[in-house]
């Protein structure tokens, strides 16, 4: 898993699995958001697969999946009032942080 920093309370990576949860929480995540759709791939985690080691591990999880190429401004805004509800600092993923990357700098662009 490799986490990158892309503010002081949202970082991002690549594909994460259940059991990489705990690595999450210990870098003092509070909240998981998946950007990536169910089903993109046939081995990835399900979101629910993920939501259940995040609740289970005390955070907090919102999914909000986007198909890749294809951000949409409803995505958008419902990343941002994710970020304005969600206790950080947030961890989000997709298939390879850029979807998670770019949801954050359009909702961001949309604040003003």
């Amino acid at each position: 898993m490799d986490i990158r920093q892309i503010s002081e309370d949202y970082s991002v990576s690549g594909q994460i699995a259940p059991e990489e949860v705990a690595a999450i929480k210990a870098a003092g995540f509070k909240s998981v958001i998946c950007n990536r759709p169910d089903n993109e791939q046939p081995d990835q985690p399900s979101h629910e697969a993920v939501r259940a080691a995040v609740e289970a591990a005390g955070l907090t999880f919102r999914y909000i999946p986007v198909i890749s190429g294809q951000m949409t401004a409803d995505n958008v805004a419902d990343h941002g009032k994710a970020l304005d509800e969600l206790p950080g600092p947030v961890f989000a993923y997709c298939r390879s942080g850029a979807r998670s990357t770019n949801l954050f700098a359009a909702a961001q662009q949309a604040k003003g």
